[in-house]
């Protein structure tokens, strides 16, 4: 990070086998200035007035962790918007997230904390950091999705989608299920690509069949040829020999005789190999007077052997040398066919070879014979009998999993004061549309997708005799929100992110209900690290922890910051959010024993 978070370490208070956020810094946030958020490892709980800022919090929640950036919630001082965490990772999540930080060059802290950063400025300008390094934002949304899950009203109407509904079901039905949508995924993927092929090859017969032609011309005519890979630069070098023989038989021999004496019986010019014998006999003859003309007479025998093996390749050299026309001749006709195919088809002839390959494969590809198109039908058929049989028992699991999961969130409901209220869960064939193609599983015609073909509708029934709804007709405000905790409460025994957040879905609940929901969300904390904005007193009173948004309007511009409440601070909160009188004895003694029956629920 280019500045490191300025976070104290508050560790929180039970140790839970997944993520932790630490702490939650915001800077320059809607109508926060510049607040830090202590969190604990329990139940999370954040309050106050309408207007103080609650929402900044789960907004400063959601960049963080990748969230769409709005330049309009920045203050216009500083300019931009800070938000800075600190991530204790653990269990399950733990390697994922830390392998995947490090392949991206981040690394977590000393004490094995991980920071996050994300900034945006008021000209929509946004930059994340994870780990100390700089890192793109979509890197924060995939620590996101392993570590945190957002509910709000938003996700509330997210849920009422089929897909949506179908995917929750799919995580539900546990890690076995999903292998099976793993491999129908697969299947899918490789039918639809034969498919397709397939169809290409019958739709664009003609022009493959003349694409084809042309690459076997071209095959032909490099195959009468023969190149070899390096061939043109070695006909240059042995081209450039012959064209200048007599000027490198000139230099060769002059060389040798210059190195060997000459080639004339009677030719009495010093040569260097004589001279070389005659300098080291020399001071060998001296050596015993003076050892340093020894090591110099020993140095002349190695160049001596040097020289000697220098005279014996230029007389090889000399032996080799043939100035042969005919072969010559050979060399250009053979260099101007190999020009011949460069001028077609490659800059040169190692390019020429390439091409020739690469031909080779994409005519295995332009095949139109009746014989593949054949062969390729058969495979279509036989993955069309694969995807079908996993769409089938991808049906059947969901179907199992459906009855569990509407049985256990009606078993919720009836404890968030819905008692007369059932869930089912539909798994229906999915109609056959013309986006996609059909298929026949478990004996009827279908839709089918990389999912399957089945559509999932979660369904409400009120109350006994009322009729079996979707949720988004069946269910009221208050009591979509027990629904979707309702659902969560489920989910959370069948994994999913470490910690929840939930913004508000307690709306539209009130009396023995509100205290269902805080004991369900407290009952969630035992596992799961939980974040609430809520309004509700009862809800708050189960918190393990207090924190409180307070407005302050003394300035010229409204601001609002966050600190923990406790003991009768905590109590004087609670009686403001049951009758606007924190100073109310009433109130606070209803707060108190509001307080006293979370303490007692919240105990193992």
């Amino acid at each position: 990070m280019t500045r490191r978070c300025r976070l104290v370490n508050c560790r929180g208070s039970r140790l839970l086998s997944g993520a932790v956020l630490e702490e939650l810094r915001i800077t320059g946030l809607g109508v926060i200035e510049d607040t830090t958020l202590p969190l604990t490892a329990g139940m999370n709980v954040i309050t106050g007035e309408t207007g103080a800022g609650k929402t900044m919090v789960v907004t400063g929640l959601g960049l963080l962790f990748g969230g769409r950036a709005d330049a309009g919630r920045v203050r216009a001082q500083p300019g931009r918007a800070v938000v800075e965490g600190r991530l204790r990772l653990g269990g399950r999540v733990a390697a994922a997230v830390h392998a995947r930080v490090t392949d991206a060059g981040g690394e977590p802290d000393d004490d094995g904390t991980l920071l996050l950063s994300r900034t945006v400025t008021v000209e929509g300008r946004s930059r994340a950091h994870l780990g100390g390094r700089s890192m793109p934002v979509a890197m924060l949304g995939e620590v996101g999705e392993q570590v945190v899950a957002v509910h709000g009203q938003s996700d509330q109407l997210r849920l009422l989608r089929p897909a949506e509904q179908r995917a929750s079901l799919d995580r539900f039905a546990g890690p076995e299920h999903e292998k099976l949508i793993d491999a129908l995924r697969e299947a899918y993927t490789r039918w639809r690509t034969v498919v397709e092929d397939l169809a290409d090859r019958r739709r664009n017969a003609r022009a493959r069949s003349q694409e084809a032609d042309l690459l076997r011309l071209g095959l032909d005519e490099i195959s009468r040829v023969d190149p070899q890979p390096g061939e043109d630069n070695e006909l240059k070098a042995e081209a450039q020999r012959l064209e200048h023989a007599e000027g490198l038989r000139t230099a060769a021999q002059t060389a040798h005789q210059c190195v060997a004496g000459g080639t004339e019986p009677n030719d009495e010019t010093p040569d260097a190999t004589a001279l070389l014998g005659l300098a080291r006999r020399t001071l060998e003859a001296q050596a015993g007077t003076d050892a340093a003309l020894g090591d110099l007479a020993a140095r002349l025998e190695e160049a001596a052997t040097l020289v000697a093996d220098v005279s014996a390749e230029l007389s090889a050299y000399l032996a080799s040398l043939d100035a042969d026309p005919a072969r010559l001749q050979t060399i250009y006709e053979r260099r101007a066919a190999l020009r011949g195919l460069t001028r077609k088809y490659a800059d040169d002839v190692d390019g020429v070879v390439a091409w020739a390959e690469q031909a080779r494969a994409r005519l295995s590809d332009l095949g139109t014979s009746d014989e593949l198109l054949d062969e390729l039908d058969r495979e279509a058929s036989r993955l069309a009998g694969e995807v079908a049989e996993l769409a089938g028992r991808v049906s059947t699991s969901r179907q199992e999993a459906a009855t569990r999961f509407a049985e256990q969130v009606t078993v919720e409901l009836a404890g968030l004061a819905m008692p007369h209220a059932r869930i089912e869960v539909a798994v229906l064939p999915r109609s056959v549309g013309k986006s996609e193609p059909s298929l026949p599983v478990n004996g009827v015609e279908v839709g089918v997708g990389p999912d399957g073909g089945d559509e999932v509708e979660l369904r409400l029934l009120a109350h006994p005799g009322a009729p079996s709804l979707p949720l988004q007709r069946g269910a009221s405000g208050g009591e979509l929100s027990r629904v979707m905790l309702a659902i969560e409460v489920v989910f959370a025994g069948s994994g999913g992110p470490p910690t929840l957040v939930f913004d508000e879905v307690d709306a539209g609940v009130g009396g023995q209900a509100a205290v269902e929901i805080g004991r369900r969300l407290a009952r969630l904390a035992r596992s799961h690290q939980v974040l609430v904005v809520t309004h509700l007193p009862q809800v708050a009173a189960f918190a393990d922890r207090h924190l409180v948004v307070l407005k302050d309007t003394g300035g010229a511009v409204t601001t609002s910051g966050v600190r923990v409440v406790e003991d009768t601070e905590r109590a004087r909160e609670l009686a403001r959010m049951l009758a606007g009188l924190p100073d109310s004895d009433l109130g606070i003694a209803h707060a108190e024993e509001l307080l006293a029956v979370a303490a007692r629920e919240r105990r193992p």
